[in-house]
């Protein structure tokens, strides 16, 4: 059975930091391309931030770029997204993807929320 559990969510101060975790089972984990996703209140889902199977060059949503960092570890099947310097704008919920080809998991979302 496939599964991919977000873990990490919160709420946190403008300028204050979280670490999301998505750890994955029933596929073959190290082969996916890993994201993660997020929808905001009244908006379309958006990329946040990509990484291949190989780790290298990950890709980032413009206005997360120097805050975000997204990272894997394939030895437990968990992909990170560190979250520094959170703004107000960041709130959403977040979901991890995994994908390989026509081939694709969703995690069910944690909640995310930037507020003094």
């Amino acid at each position: 059975q496939v599964q991919l559990v977000e873990s990490g969510g919160g709420l946190v101060q403008p300028g204050g930091s979280l670490r999301l975790s998505c750890a994955a089972s029933g596929f073959t984990f190290s082969s996916y391309v890993l994201s993660w996703y997020r929808a905001a209140p009244g908006k379309e889902r958006e990329l946040v931030a990509r990484i291949f199977s190989s780790g290298v060059r990950p890709t980032y949503l413009n206005s997360v770029k120097g805050r975000f960092t997204i990272s894997r570890d394939n030895a437990k099947d968990t992909v990170y997204l560190q979250m520094n310097s959170l703004k107000p704008e960041d709130t959403a919920v977040y979901y991890c993807k995994a994908a390989y080809g026509s081939r694709y998991y969703w995690g069910q979302g944690t909640q995310v929320t930037v507020s003094s």
